[in-house]
């Protein structure tokens, strides 16, 4: 337990200091940064042909959003599907087929990264140190920048002192704040912490796979092959910035992703690294650092109670070997240099900032441990993904203050800017769609068994398949390992998912941010609803809880919960 409290300190404590400095990054105003990074980013600005003057409304930064997007993913794809004909290819790695290609480029471009391939065996050095590492610098600087675009509208806009009411507002310049991410934050984070796990052995290499003698002399496998690579740049970035793809099938339970107990410390802290930062960030941005505390306990509160849970859950024992052996804590699927504590804290942590990295199999956690991973993914907005988290967060909010406000019998407003019956409309369609999604896909798959791939019976079955589509939505890319998913159907409904949990959660928030911008502003007065008040922030917990449970808790009835009760019954606490 020791060891929780300490890797979660370490991180508050670098979290708070990135977050004043990014909002010195994105503040437009003079920052000591400046001295080092504006030669370079005026170079690449250079190359890219990008004028880092022009501004841009929330509508041309959402098209310039997608429209980097879709470049970005045809380049993938062929890269993917050709890669058995492209250099940086030392194994000989043949091509994915045209449906595993196009959903592993479409979940790195989403920041999911979640595999349906094994990728030491199925990717060459192009396809996984560079393409794949590429993806997984850019796309979370893009989620990063969209947030950042809707922080400036809920404030107004760049240009709000002397913009005119209902005027469209200057959200910023959407190439250069990625830029400004990429230079100025996730690449001198990322050699930080590659250094460290290289220190810590993680390979580091553009050798192809070792060939070694193994140490059983006598046994018949003489010789083993090993696959290394740049590994340790890719789990640098995949840690940092909430992707979760690795290296290795096993991902961070590979002992070369992840060797020792202090590799292990650095990844935990590295995933929720930045989007800790990013809630400081938020409340500097919009210029109340009070609501920055607000969001950080908000989530913090979350946070706590699901590492609890889960953490109790792995100490129970596994039903599995009920009766079978002497009762301890579940170590199924676990890795002895971790045990249960750690591994339930980084499966914990990992679904709550859409990361999606594994040093452990959730679909060997216990009832209860299951249930709150796919419950941090439900929620989506605990920490999250870099930017993409607190945009969600944020839709919270705004509901919040929209009952908040009728409950008080005023207009609910944001900063002194009204949330009108537009913005709710908008909101609305936010709330309905992953139920929609979510539930659909799952019924469908589960009602024609051929689809599902299950390697599990009953409850736990239904679990699994809601658990991929709810991993997919939620760009976090872990799974319930054992399900059969590198399929046409698997592949294919996925990639809906993934586009339709990407996309419209980041450009329906901008669009109510750019909408909001160009209104008046309302003076704070006493009848103003403080949104950092204790009061709000129970409110906010409250409507977190309530819209979640109305939604999926049948779903969970027929999952981890009903699989708990069921072990309940045969005497098996989990």
């Amino acid at each position: 337990m020791f060891e929780i409290i300490l890797i979660m300190a370490i991180a508050v404590a670098l979290a708070y200091p990135l977050g004043r400095y990014m909002t010195g990054v994105f503040s437009g105003q003079a920052h000591f940064s400046d001295r080092l990074f504006n030669p370079i980013e005026k170079v690449i600005y250079r190359c890219i042909g990008i004028n880092p003057g022009v501004s841009m409304t929330w509508k041309s930064y959402g098209v310039a959003f997608l429209l980097s997007n879709l470049v970005l993913g045809i380049i993938a794809f062929l890269i993917l599907k050709f890669q058995h004909v492209l250099p940086m290819n030392p194994d000989g790695i043949g091509p994915l087929s045209w449906d595993l290609a196009l959903h592993t480029a479409v979940s790195f471009l989403t920041n999911t990264n979640q595999q349906h391939y094994s990728g030491q065996a199925q990717l060459s050095y192009l396809s996984q140190g560079t393409l794949i590492v590429t993806l997984q610098f850019v796309t979370p600087a893009m989620g990063l920048a969209v947030c950042v675009a809707m922080l400036r509208g809920m404030v107004g806009g760049r240009d709000e002192k002397f913009a005119k009411d209902g005027q469209e507002r200057d959200l910023g310049n959407y190439y250069v704040d990625v830029v400004r991410g990429l230079t100025r934050v996730f690449i001198p984070l990322a050699a930080v912490v590659a250094l460290i796990l290289a220190s810590q052995g993680v390979p580091s290499t553009f050798k192809g796979a070792q060939n070694v003698e193994t140490l059983d002399s006598q046994s018949e496998v003489t010789e083993q092959t090993i696959p290394v690579g740049p590994v340790a740049s890719m789990v640098a970035i995949k840690q940092l910035g909430t992707n979760g793809g690795g290296w290795y099938g096993p991902n961070s339970s590979n002992p070369l992703e992840n060797p020792t107990p202090v590799s292990n410390a650095v990844e935990t802290i590295a995933l929720v690294l930045i989007p800790m930062g990013v809630v400081f960030l938020a409340g500097g941005m919009v210029r109340r650092k009070k609501f920055g505390v607000m969001s950080f306990v908000v989530m913090a509160v979350f946070s706590v109670s699901f590492i609890g849970l889960t953490v109790y859950s792995e100490l129970q024992p596994n039903a599995a070997f009920n009766e079978l052996a002497a009762e301890g804590s579940n170590w199924e699927g676990k890795e002895t240099r971790f045990g249960p504590e750690l591994s339930a804290l980084w499966g914990t942590l990992t679904t709550q900032t859409s990361n999606g990295s594994v040093n452990a199999m959730h679909d060997s956690f216990n009832p209860v441990g299951g249930l709150m991973t796919r419950s941090g993914m439900l929620i989506n907005g605990i920490w999250g993904g870099i930017g993409s988290g607190f945009v969600n967060f944020v839709i919270y909010v705004w509901i919040a203050v929209f009952l908040s406000g009728l409950m008080i019998g005023r207009t609910p407003e944001l900063f002194g800017k009204k949330v009108e019956t537009r913005e709710i409309t908008l909101l609305g369609s936010l709330i309905v769609l992953p139920t929609i999604v979510l539930l659909g896909f799952t019924a469908i798959t589960v009602a024609l068994p051929a689809l599902t791939g299950n390697s599990n019976p009953g409850f736990h079955a239904i679990s699994q398949v809601f658990y991929e589509y709810t991993s997919a939505f939620a760009n976090n890319g872990s799974g319930f390992e054992g399900l059969g998913d590198d399929t046409v159907w698997w592949n294919i409904s996925c990639v809906i998912v993934l586009i339709l949990g990407r996309y419209l959660p980041l450009i329906i928030p901008l669009a109510i941010a750019g909408m909001m911008a160009k209104k008046r502003t309302i003076p704070t007065s006493k009848a103003s609803l403080s949104v950092e008040s204790v009061t709000f922030g129970v409110t906010l917990v409250a409507v977190i809880l309530i819209l979640n449970f109305l939604s999926f808790l049948p779903a969970a009835v027929i999952g981890p919960i009903g699989e708990a009760l069921q072990l309940a019954s045969l005497g098996v606490e989990g």
